[in-house]
Order: C-alpha cells, then sequence, then structure tokens
C-alpha cells in the first residue's frame, strides 16, 4: 500500500493550484468572469484572487496599459503564484472557454514532463467537482492530505492549457508532481512570442479527452478557473499577458442549451 506521507511530500510542490481554487470559492462570488479590460490600472478586480505557496516567492499579476488596452501582466521570477476566479455557483461544463494570451519570454530549462522542469509562462486552468469517491483510495489519500495540510477543499481534477517553450503543441499529459491535473499544450516554442494568439475551446470535449477515464461518460460542473504562471522549479523568469477570459454557450447550440455563465438548476 503506498505510504500517503511521501505521497504528499512529493505532491506539495503542486498542492497551490488546488488551495488557490478552495481559497476562492466562498459565497458571494458572482458567476461572470470579471474582466480586464474593464478593470482600472494595477490590482486585478476583486472577483480575482491571488494565492500561493507558503515559502515560495509570488508570481506578480498586474492590469496594465499595452498598447491601449487594459490587460493582465504575468511575470514570473523563480516565483508560484495563481490567480483565480471561483464560479459561486458552479457553472454548466458545456461551453466554450475563450480568451486571448500573449508571451514575451520563454524559459529555456521548463519541461512539463518532469517534475524539476514543472513550469510555464501562461496557464489557464479550469476546475472540475468530479466526485472524490470515485477515485482509487490512493488518490483519495493524498487530497485528504492536502485538504487537511491547506485547511481548505481542493478540487479532484484540474485541466490546465499550457503555453510551452519546447514540446508540440496539441501535446496531453498528467502534472509530473499529480494526476489530478492535466495539460494540453496549445502553442509552443517562439514563432508567436510578442503575439496575440486566441483560444476557443470546447471544454466538455477537453475534459472527457483528459479525464475520460474516469468520468464515465460524465462531465462535472465548473467550480472556478485560474490564470498561472511559474517558474520556481527552473528558477527562471517569465514574462506574458493575457486577455478577457469568457464563458460562452457552445458554436451551434440553442439559446437555452447553455446560457453563458448560467448556473445549473
Amino acid at each position: 500500500m503506498p505510504n500517503p506521507s511521501k505521497s504528499w511530500a512529493a505532491l506539495a510542490p503542486r498542492v497551490g493550484v488546488w488551495l488557490c481554487a478552495a481559497l476562492a470559492s466562498g459565497p458571494g462570488w458572482a458567476a461572470d468572469i470579471a474582466s480586464f479590460s474593464g478593470a482600472t490600472l494595477g490590482a486585478p478586480a476583486p472577483a480575482w484572487k491571488f494565492a500561493t505557496l507558503p515559502n515560495k516567492k509570488p508570481t506578480q499579476f498586474t492590469v496594465v496599459d499595452l498598447a491601449g488596452a487594459h490587460v493582465l501582466k504575468v511575470e514570473a521570477v523563480d516565483s508560484y503564484g495563481n490567480l483565480v476566479h471561483a464560479l459561486n455557483p458552479p457553472v454548466a461544463p458545456h461551453l466554450e472557454l475563450s480568451w486571448r494570451w500573449r508571451v514575451e519570454q520563454l524559459m529555456a530549462d521548463a519541461d512539463l514532463t518532469t517534475r524539476s522542469g514543472d513550469d510555464s509562462p501562461a496557464k489557464l486552468c479550469v476546475f472540475f467537482a468530479f466526485d472524490g469517491s470515485k477515485l482509487s483510495f490512493g488518490e483519495r489519500a493524498k487530497l485528504a492530505l492536502a485538504s487537511s495540510t491547506t485547511g481548505e477543499d481542493v478540487p479532484t481534477q484540474t485541466l490546465c492549457y499550457v503555453w510551452d517553450n519546447k514540446l508540440p503543441v496539441d501535446s496531453a499529459m498528467a502534472n509530473a508532481f499529480t494526476k489530478r491535473i492535466r495539460f494540453i499544450v496549445l502553442d509552443s516554442g517562439v514563432d508567436k512570442l510578442g503575439q496575440w494568439v486566441s483560444h476557443r475551446r470546447k471544454l466538455a470535449a477537453d475534459y472527457q479527452r483528459m479525464f475520460g477515464e474516469e468520468s464515465a461518460g460524465q462531465v462535472p460542473d465548473i467550480t472556478g478557473i485560474a490564470v498561472s504562471a511559474d517558474a520556481d522549479n527552473t528558477h527562471g523568469h517569465a514574462l506574458s499577458y493575457f486577455g478577457d477570459i469568457a464563458l460562452t454557450p457552445v458554436r451551434g447550440d440553442p439559446p437555452a442549451s447553455a446560457a453563458c455563465c448560467m448556473a445549473r438548476p
């Protein structure tokens, strides 16, 4: 039987993304996603909540003016951090997530397939409310340890879209520290550095691709999203920008099938 204490020791460096989700999940948060374009310069809107891990230098998240538009600047210098937006109540999963991002600086030593290289200049993560009782004993033990250590509930499934420095586009993998977090690489390398790149993803399809072996064809509600960048494992420096993030009905669906950011009854 696996030793939960040893598992937690290995898991701790990445439990922060779970903790961040839990910290932002208190009552009263609006279901829509606060914009960066409409925010004042400086700290993001209050709906966005920053969290990191103890003894980690924090990644910096700042609303700045870039070429006349207000956007989110994300700078990681040997640091770790997440900017989390809770969706309370949770929203139906059959929506599209759309956003644009722009990376200015990559980390040459980053390698998402290894623990020592598990850093990225830009991530957009989605938290799913999967029933943890369906996980293996070992996975439940790790989650229980994480919850008891942080004092918060942690999400059972997290899907992150990433900009990587070298992995091929559409690469898909589990986080090097835990299977509870899984990645899809949307952009890679230097070809698009300094350019805005827009994405629109069907969350239910991506969820089934990454967590389908656990879900038995079901897709859980979405409890939150997080903008993230980290450079704590490679001790590097990364810089990126994010435009507004939106959840909208999947194109082609009738209006009643999935209202934008509408919670399930």
